[in-house]
């Protein structure tokens, strides 16, 4: 709306001194759903809703409830913006996602920065409002995919039956029985937990962390989680597990294997609901959703930003395992080399 003649009641109608001929309504701008801003394709948010609205529906894969809060995520989502959202395989992998994207047709993804920088050229690049808030390191620059949050990788352990590991050769000494998150060939968190394992003054050597749970499972003490009183995970599900039973959980971020880890988002550029989609990320990267991971014990991408803001909920921040300092991020040439380094010396 605008006033031609009185600025100061810009937002009414008619007022004294303003009768209603002096009042003009400027038309939107068509909207396009494939657009790489809100701006750009929706003008606001309440028009994006609108139309995310209409669209009836946003689909999802690989979004466990129980990891880094994502059903509450999930709800909050649906009943703020009256969306349904159909939740598709939640356990499958990053590999699994865009394998299964034709079949599927996920709407938006979940992946693993390796998978997404592998795939961009199957995502619709789209900056979300608090793009300048995200570190240039974890975001491609087009906007094909951006860090929603990461983790480090931790020592989760039973504090009755171990005492609290200082690094990761401590579990080779008596008492510990030890799992990884899963298979490090086909699992993230398998992988990440070997290789944080093989850090060395900040940098991985694979061949060491593939030595240290050889000679566990050597010794008949690298077993399964359910039977472990250590598992090498994230930290936001050693914390989730920790806060379900403080006496019976704990968790560690060793001093000298600070890796951390991100995970992306993006959307298919051939998404069924792309204003749904939109919505969806512009929820997760708000100060709301970003504060919802976090409840979930993930660190949210755009949590530094928030902390200077004061939009932070820094009560939440401060339940998260102490982290040792800045993360130590494997770069993907790194990442290649470890895999196909594994491919040849992990035995099942």
């Amino acid at each position: 709306m605008t006033v031609r003649t009185c600025a100061a009641v810009a937002v009414i109608f008619v007022s004294a001194g303003c009768g209603a001929s002096s009042t003009q309504e400027k038309p939107l701008p068509p909207l396009n759903a494939k657009a790489v801003t809100l701006k750009d394709g929706f003008t606001t948010m309440e028009r994006l809703a609108e139309t995310a609205k209409k669209e009836g529906s946003l689909t999802v894969m690989a979004l466990p409830r129980d990891w880094v809060n994502y059903g509450e995520i999930i709800d909050t989502f649906s009943d703020k913006y009256g969306v349904k959202v159909n939740e598709l395989e939640p356990k499958a992998s990053s590999t699994r996602e865009i394998q299964a994207a034709a079949q599927l047709k996920p709407d938006v993804f979940d992946l693993s920065l390796d998978v997404a920088v592998a795939n961009a050229d199957k995502f619709a690049p789209y900056k979300v409002s608090g793009w300048q808030d995200l570190p240039d390191h974890v975001k491609d620059a087009r906007g094909a995919w951006y860090a929603g949050y990461g983790g480090y990788m931790s020592i989760g352990y039973d504090p009755r039956k171990v005492a609290a590991p200082a690094s990761f050769s401590d579990l080779l000494k008596p008492g510990y029985t030890v799992a990884l998150a899963g298979d490090p060939l086909r699992n993230a968190a398998g992988f990440n937990g070997v290789m944080a394992a093989s850090l060395t003054q900040g940098a991985p050597q694979t061949r060491r962390g593939v030595e240290l749970f050889t000679k566990l499972r050597q010794g008949g003490r690298l077993t399964e989680p359910a039977k472990a009183n250590v598992v090498v995970d994230w930290d936001h599900s050693n914390a989730a597990r920790a806060a379900a039973d403080a006496d019976a959980w704990k968790v560690t971020i060793p001093k000298d294997a600070p890796l951390g880890a991100y995970y992306v988002q993006a959307i298919n550029k051939d998404a069924p609901h792309p204003a749904a989609a939109r919505l969806w990320e512009e929820f997760l990267f708000s100060d709301e959703g970003q504060n919802l991971l976090q409840k979930g014990f993930a660190r949210p991408a755009r949590g530094e930003a928030m902390l200077m803001r004061g939009t932070l909920d820094t009560e939440q921040a401060g339940k998260l395992p102490v982290a040792p300092g800045p993360p130590v991020l494997l770069t993907i040439p790194q990442e290649d080399a470890a895999k196909s380094y594994l491919k040849r010396a992990w035995v099942g």
